[in-house]
């Protein structure tokens, strides 16, 4: 059978294997370069299209040409490099001064509370790192938030991707000389999911995953290359088995072998499928603290209709679920069922500040705390007080 027949069963699959990511398959995807022009484009630089904000804006300024340049960068997302630069995102750099002065002082407090930030996809305390910067600037400086996420760009390129009604949050990331590279990675949402729990998802799912999320960076300093700026491996959000395939040691050194970095000015930003492969760089220089706003934008269409207090449910179902695996008349299978439809098992959104992601990509799900309790028989007064103790560190108490 060829590798074209292999191909078509291939996404005909309804279910992704970490075992069966391919990495010639992988590294073909990346070579094709998209054929659909980029006329709104500045330049093209190490195949990722490059724009010039104060170029646009008599075209974001008139309804018809803004849905062509949205329409362009769409697909630049979806199909293309996977990434855009938007050169002078800010050009008034007012602006980024006056948030990063706030974020600077906000990183001196937790430092002086002694907060030890744990990081995704590096060590903890490798860099500095404010979780919530978005809810945490707002309150601390409102007329500095106000004047910064009113850049109309922000949202021009957010509704590219997302349409309207998206939920804008913000963590600041900076590191200093000498700090290490992120490993490479996909992000949220299902770049967050162990291989195990990732293969649990349909491959629609996979492929869904990508367009709840518009990940961004607006840099807060200038970022030349020796300073880490993101790596980036252009059209990698292209292959589907991705989200399984970003842990693999192959796959990984390929990305080491073929990333691509751009330097940034001080008010440019960043924009990328989060499906792309990427990781922070290392910082290199002696003097440069690099300094990055990275915006995590999320679709509208990811929540429920209703609200429950599941923490109260789980609370009055758990002593029942528990009795009866007891006596022998529930399997474990029946009871995760049982959980499934009480506790929540998605474990964001949560407050990163108290309920970090330490010892993994995300912390524990109230699902899995339930599920834990379960299979150690607490008592339903414990899992009560670690009920109540999850919640409060969701801000949800």
């Amino acid at each position: 059978m060829g590798r074209s027949q292999d191909r078509i069963e291939k996404r005909g699959r309804d279910w992704y294997r970490e075992r069966d990511c391919a990495l010639d398959e992988f590294a073909d995807l990346l070579q094709s370069d998209d054929s659909h022009p980029t006329r709104y484009a500045a330049e093209i630089m190490q195949r990722i299209p490059v724009y010039d904000c104060q170029q646009l804006n008599g075209i974001t300024g008139d309804a018809s040409r803004r849905a062509q340049l949205q329409a362009e960068w769409a697909h630049v997302f979806r199909d293309g490099a996977g990434v855009l630069v938007l050169r002078r995102a800010f050009a008034d750099l007012g602006p980024v001064d006056e948030a990063t002065t706030v974020f600077e002082s906000i990183i001196r407090s937790e430092r002086e509370q002694g907060q030890r930030v744990a990081d995704h996809f590096a060590k903890a305390g490798a860099n500095d790192r404010i979780w919530n910067a978005q809810e945490k600037l707002c309150l601390r400086a409102p007329e500095v938030f106000a004047e910064y996420f009113s850049n109309p760009m922000l949202r021009i390129v957010s509704e590219a991707w997302l349409g309207p009604c998206y939920q804008m949050t913000s963590q600041v990331n900076v590191v200093r000389p000498g700090g290490a590279a992120q490993q490479a990675h996909r992000d949220y949402h299902l770049g967050f999911q162990t291989a195990e729990k990732a293969e649990r998802y349909p491959a629609h799912v996979h492929q869904m995953s990508p367009f709840l999320t518009l990940q961004g960076a607006v840099a807060h300093s200038d970022m030349p290359a020796e300073s880490g700026p993101t790596k980036l491996l252009p059209y990698s959000q292209r292959y589907a088995e991705g989200y399984l395939a970003w842990r693999r040691a192959d796959f990984r050194e390929y990305f080491e072998s073929h990333f691509v970095q751009l330097p940034l000015a001080k008010g440019d930003a960043v924009f990328f499928n989060p499906a792309l492969f990427h990781a922070a760089g290392a910082n290199r220089t002696a003097d440069v603290q690099r300094m990055a706003n990275l915006l995590q934008v999320s679709s509208a269409y990811g929540r429920a209709m209703e609200v429950l207090d599941r923490r109260r449910m789980c609370e009055a179902v758990y002593p029942v679920l528990r009795e009866r695996r007891a006596l022998g008349c529930m399997s474990g299978s029946e009871a995760a069922a049982a959980i499934a439809s009480c506790a929540e098992g998605y474990p964001f959104p949560t407050d990163l500040d108290r309920d970090p992601p330490v010892g993994g990509l995300a912390p524990e799900s109230q699902q899995d705390l339930m599920q834990r309790a379960l299979d150690e028989d607490w008592d339903p007064t414990r899992f009560t007080l670690a009920l109540n103790d999850h919640a409060a560190r969701q801000r949800f108490a």
